[in-house]
Formats: structure tokens, sequence, C-alpha cells
């Protein structure tokens, strides 16, 4: 089967009864690269407490909301014609579990910085950083392939198919803010990234590609101009549209959850007849409510939500546990008819009215928590320090790389790329660790690991 095929050719030994699935769930679980997740930012700073969720926690939640939404397309009448092509769970939860991989320090925000700093070497964008990982920097074959995964398995971590070349709006390249006059910090607006794979990783997505015919390779990539910002990626494959919808639901749902558990946000906020949810939002839910839970709703259907959301730790819990359900049970397989192939054709989605409910959530957490000043100094913070790790390491690298990243570096012709790798690799601790050895006074020392 062309879709389990690996870059390396390589096949499990004799008596080995995993599916290729299997493996590749594996690698990406055994992974380094999984395992920093555990250090990295999923929006609030890591040190200000030990409860609310990390990129690691995220993506095993996205890995079984998208098992949640897998089981119900399983579940779906047996001549319906998805059948044939639904992936198998092990794949599933490696496309959830990846698909954070490439991630940086500190978020977006350190996205945003890194970006910057490749602005003359071909950009930064955490998804593509993880197609990069998983099919070149991973160390899981000889021949520099990564974790070796199946090309669907890569097919359905590619979110965004097209090159940072086809994506990329030259009107909004990466410059310094020219208003402060006595410091130097980047323009963040003009230095987000486009939404797209790297042109270095052109190789690995020809392989993926193969299989599809010109036609649908063409569709596929193409993109959409946008006035005032970088094309935007049209398509997506159905098992990559499988981990969007379940990073969606892990988004709008659970970081509100950590949100309300630590106070940022209160009742009132989210009552709030401007910028709240607003009970026409959630609509499609409390019809649901009062159906299912018809004894509980009585009256006031939004006012029992509202009170169960900001109730107490198990009320809330209950509460998240109902909305995640709900969108799992929502979410519906939609044919495009645009493509030959079927795992491009057919999208998971969610109907419009639960959608736009979910998209009211999380346009609620991002005013409230993610451009909140307390957050927004934070992230500027941490922009601020990977721009000045980048530039130091870039100025004298063999002086300033550990060895081994430094012979990568030499072994690729100097390429910047590879101080970019280093970087997004690292967690937010050690980013902070090397920031204070390089430009604080009082700290560092010649034991310290690096």
């Amino acid at each position: 089967m062309v879709w389990a095929e690996r870059r390396s050719g390589w096949n499990p030994r004799e008596g080995d009864a995993r599916t290729p699935w299997d493996v590749d769930y594996g690698r990406v679980i055994h992974s380094a690269s999984f395992r920093r997740l555990q250090g990295k930012t999923q929006i609030l700073n890591l040190g200000d407490s030990d409860f609310y969720r990390t990129r690691l926690t995220h993506s095993l939640e996205v890995a079984q909301i998208a098992s949640g939404i897998l089981r119900q397309f399983r579940a779906l009448p047996k001549a319906h014609p998805i059948h044939p092509h639904l992936p198998d769970h092990a794949l599933v939860q490696t496309i959830g579990s990846s698909h954070d991989m490439g991630h940086p320090p500190f978020g977006h925000g350190g996205e945003v910085a890194l970006n910057y700093c490749m602005r003359n070497a071909g950009g930064f964008e955490g998804n593509g950083q993880t197609l990069r990982i998983l099919s070149r920097l991973e160390k899981f074959s000889d021949d520099s392939k990564g974790t070796d995964v199946t090309r669907r398995a890569l097919l359905g971590v590619l979110k965004y198919p097209a090159s940072y070349k086809a994506a990329f709006n030259p009107k909004l390249a990466p410059v310094l803010d020219s208003r402060p006059s006595a410091i130097q910090i980047i323009d963040r607006k003009r230095s987000k990234p486009p939404k797209c794979y790297f042109d270095s990783e052109q190789e690995a997505v020809d392989w993926i590609l193969a299989p599809l015919s010109p036609k649908d390779r063409a569709l596929f990539q193409s993109v959409q101009p946008v006035e005032g910002k970088h094309a935007k990626p049209l398509y997506k494959s159905f098992d990559c549209s499988i981990m969007d919808v379940a990073d969606d639901i892990a988004y709008g749902i659970h970081d509100m959850e950590d949100a309300i558990a630590l106070g940022l946000i209160t009742r009132q906020d989210f009552l709030h007849p401007k910028d709240g949810v607003s009970e026409a939002a959630c609509a499609p839910y409390l019809d649901y409510l009062k159906k299912t839970y018809a004894k509980e709703s009585a009256n006031d259907v939004y006012g029992g939500f509202v009170k169960q959301l900001f109730g107490s730790g198990a009320e809330r819990k209950h509460c998240i546990n109902r909305l995640v359900g709900y969108f799992i049970m929502a979410a519906e397989v939609k044919t495009q008819r645009l493509f030959e192939e079927p795992l491009l054709d057919f999208q998971a989605t969610l109907p419009a009215p639960i959608k736009a409910f979910l998209e009211a959530l999380k346009r609620f957490v991002a005013d409230k928590v993610i451009l909140s000043p307390n957050v927004q100094q934070l992230e500027f913070k941490g922009q601020k320090m990977v721009v000045s790790v980048f530039e130091a390491l870039q100025s004298e690298p063999k002086s300033f790389l550990p060895a081994d990243a430094f012979a990568l570096y030499e072994a690729d012709g100097n390429d910047p790329r590879r101080i970019c790798d280093y970087i997004a690799g690292m967690t937010d601790n050690f980013l902070l660790k090397t920031y204070e050895r390089l430009f604080s006074p009082r700290m560092g020392s010649v034991f310290d690991r690096l």
C-alpha cells in the first residue's frame, strides 16, 4: 500500500505483529521532540503553576479527542463511502500526538521571534518545523529521514501544504519596530509567519504527494492571496482535518478550563454583553442540554450552564467533559467533490452553528487570556530572549554552539536553519538558562550542560 510506505524503504522484522501505524505511534512517543513538549508553553508560562496544560498534555488531549471523532465516524452507516478510507486508531494517535512537536519555546511568541531571525533564510513556522522534525531531524533512521514514519502519517501532519515561497507576502517581511528610540524590538505584527512548510523540505513534500495526480497536487497546494496578509493555504488531508477539529476543541475548551481555574476568566467576563459568550452563541449547545438533560435544565438553561462552568472544581470538570463529548459527537464527514484522491476529498468538520459556538469560545479565550497584558508582556519577554540567543549563537557559531549542533551547522554549509533547529528544540526553561548564561553577569558555570 503506497500510503504505508516509508522514505527509507524500511520493513518490520518477521514476527513483528505491529501495523505500520503502530510503528509510527511508537516512534513519535519515544522521540526526544515529543518528550520536550512537557517543557513548552501552551498558553500560560511554565513556572506560574503546576496545574495547567503544557504542549505535551495538550497534544495527548488532541490525540484522545481525535480518537473519539474517529470512533464517531466508524459508527456511521456501513453504506457510507468514508469507511474504506478511515485511518487506523494508531495513525490518528500519531498525528494528534505529533502535531505540535515543531513549536518552539514560549509558544506562538517564540514562533514569531524565530521567523524574524530567519527572515533572510526561509522563515520559521511551527507546523513547518513539525514536518522537518518528523522527516529529517529525529534520529530513527541512519540517512536523515527523521522518524521515518509512513507517507500517510506525514500527509496528516502537513497542515499547510504550501511552500514558504508560495505563501510569503514580501510586503510583510519581518522588520524591527521603528517606533522605539532607546531599545530594539521586533515588529510583532510584521514578523508573523505565513502558514507553510519550509522550502528546505521540498524533497520530503514531493515524496509525500507523489501518489497524487498532477491535478490533485496542484489544487491541494494552491493558495488564496489575502490583501494585507500572507497567502492562505486552502486544503488539508482528511486525517489532518480530524486532528484540526480535535485541536480546535482542545484549544477552545481545555484552555478555557485552565484560565477559569486560575482566576484569569470570571463568570462576569463570560456573561459580559459585548466581550463574553452570549446565550445566542451558545444556542446549539443549550438545545442539546434541554434535550439530553431535561431534568437539570429547568427554565434557565444558559444560567445553569454558566453556573456549572464557574462552579466548584468537580462541577467545572463535569461541564468540560460534557462540552468535549458534545463536540466529538457533532463531528461529521463532508465530501468536497474536488479531488480524485479520497484522502483529500473527504473532510472532518463541525456543522456551521456548532462550529460558530466553538469559535465563540476560542475568541473569548483569545481576547481575555492570550491577548491580555498579563500574557502579552511575558510573550514579549520570551520573544526578546529568543532573538537575543539566536543572534548571539549566529555571531560565533563555533564558539557558542554545542559541538554536535555545530557539526550539523557546518555539514550543511553554515546554514542558519541549523541554529534555528537548535533553538526551536529548546524547552522554555532551557532557553531561559541559555539566555542567562549568555547575558546575565551572575549566572552560568563551565559545568552547565549545553
